[in-house]
């Protein structure tokens, strides 16, 4: 069966979910990559929005953490500061798996940049900024997902909205951040990339169809691919479910 790049993300994603688990959600593929995960191997798996919606199942594609779509079959809403305390003292308690992020740059230790793009003062670019992002990097480990093009994963960002490993193995120690928290993965079109001992990315395992130079000729630092493993695609009765139960219109993948 055929499959795109983006479904071929959203079902990595959902390979991520173990059951019985809680992990912090942002819409788009994240979501998307949740809802195919709890529609297959992990039913039990628990979601919560940091709007405070907790294990929301909506039938339609949400736009954004704030659209009530999330609320639909949802246990419990939230206010504001029992998400927040719950994202601190349940992470420190190991009540959280994980969190999703995403960015506009990321740099070989999974710092990410959602600030601006170039001077901070004077940048070229600049976005919306953290939002819950920082705090979810904070307290929480994390799986990125981000778009691999080498204007995204760089030598450096220019700015850290929500810190990753730093700069190495005690870099968050050293900055009085919790040292057993910090990026797990980070999922892009091309395949998934992890951390290793010393904290820097490498390429753990490439999708179906990719040649390792795309992802060699896509990153701005030097990665090491000589440890990639290709992934298993897509079962046809997953495909099945995200194209006819999760996204039919296809508005995420």
């Amino acid at each position: 069966m055929t499959y795109s790049a983006r479904e071929m993300m959203a079902v990595a994603i959902a390979r991520q979910f173990e059951d019985g688990k809680t992990y912090i959600i942002g819409t788009g593929l994240p979501l998307i990559g949740a809802a195919l995960a709890k529609a297959t191997h992990a039913p039990d798996a628990h979601l919560i929005f940091e709007t405070g919606i907790v294990d929301g199942d909506p039938q339609e594609v949400p736009t954004s953490v704030s659209d009530l779509r999330l609320h639909e079959r949802a246990s419990v809403f939230w206010p504001q500061y029992r998400y927040l305390g719950f994202e601190v003292l349940g992470s420190r308690r190991g009540k959280i798996a994980a969190g999703f992020l995403g960015g506009a740059q990321i740099d070989p230790y999974g710092n990410l940049n959602s600030t601006a793009i170039g001077d901070y003062h004077r940048p070229k670019s600049r976005f919306s900024g953290s939002g819950g992002a920082n705090g979810i990097a904070t307290y929480c480990s994390t799986i990125i997902t981000m778009k691999h093009e080498i204007r995204r994963f760089v030598r450096q960002v220019d700015y850290i909205t929500s810190p990753g490993w730093i700069d190495g193995p005690h870099g968050r120690e050293n900055r009085g951040l919790p040292r057993e928290k910090g990026p797990l993965a980070v999922i892009s079109q091309l395949g998934i990339m992890r951390f290793s001992e010393d904290k820097r990315m490498y390429v753990d395992e490439i999708f179906p169809g990719v040649d390792p130079r795309r992802i060699t000729e896509n990153t701005g630092f030097d990665i090491d691919v000589s440890k990639a493993v290709q992934a298993r695609p897509p079962d046809s009765d997953v495909l099945r479910i995200l194209w006819n139960e999760i996204d039919p219109l296809r508005l995420m993948t």
